[in-house]
């Protein structure tokens, strides 16, 4: 069987991919794309796969779109955080889920419905209009998945304290004070993280409005911001992003 996966976060799909060779060794991945207009070019150019699996929300997009631009003739599996609504219209057109972090028993149950299924059904126009439009609504990133040795970890965004860059990396740090590598650039994290909760005080720092313990008055009309954890640099909000910073204080 030959599939594609279609996951923006290179470490889910990896460990999605791990999983679909432990159930299923004989099934061989063609490609692993990171977004919608990876997903229409590589499809246009090449042989259709048996199965894919579809992330929904990705960077560039919904994974829907792909279906607009590109005749689908082969069964998907959505992997999503999608609220109980939209997974009963999944499931009344046989189309399957996974819900976000993937668990190996609920992945071999998906595959093994697809293997049953002697004609898996169309996904229809209407059906990605209905969906399209329950995801016209911003969502946000509720977790982030990390590598800590060999294991894989979820942090949600509750307990993070705040992003941060360094020697061009990124990171999280957490409530505990410790610090996860991750494969996002702030740029990319300011459009993927609430709004409300989340706000970029200068060009390497993402602080998070939960662990703001105090503000203070700094020089050259910036202002200092002290969190709940220890930083090893002062957290500086930069002059032309104080107004703003006063006014995401006040949502």
């Amino acid at each position: 069987m030959r599939y594609i996966i279609l996951e923006d976060e290179h470490l889910t799909a990896e460990r999605l991919a791990k999983m679909v060779k432990t159930a299923r060794p004989e099934y061989k991945l063609l490609a692993e794309l990171d977004s919608v207009s990876a997903a229409v070019k590589w499809l246009k150019q090449n042989p259709h796969p048996q199965i894919a699996f579809f992330d929904i929300q990705l960077a560039d997009g919904i994974s829907f779109e792909v279906f607009e631009q590109v005749k689908i003739d082969f069964p998907a599996i959505f992997t999503t955080a999608f609220n109980e609504y939209a997974i009963k219209a999944f499931k009344v057109n046989s189309i399957d889920y996974l819900l976000k972090p993937i668990g190996e028993a609920d992945l071999l149950l998906a595959i093994e419905k697809f293997e049953r299924m002697q004609q898996p059904a169309a996904i229809s126009s209407e059906l990605i209009s209905a969906i399209t439009r329950q995801l016209s609504e911003p969502r946000y990133r509720k977790r982030f998945i990390v590598w800590v040795g060999e294991h894989i970890k979820t942090i949600d965004t509750d307990g993070i304290a705040m992003f941060h860059a360094m020697n061009k990396s990124t990171f999280i740090r957490t409530a505990d004070n410790r610090d996860y590598g991750i494969e996002f650039t702030l740029e990319l994290l300011e459009n993927d993280i609430d709004p409300l909760m989340f706000f970029r005080v200068n060009r390497s720092t993402i602080i998070s409005k939960k662990f703001i313990t105090d503000i203070v008055v700094y020089s050259s009309s910036r202002l200092k911001v002290m969190l709940s954890i220890p930083t090893e640099e002062p957290i500086i909000v930069s002059r032309e992003r104080v107004a703003d910073f006063k006014q995401w204080l006040e949502l």
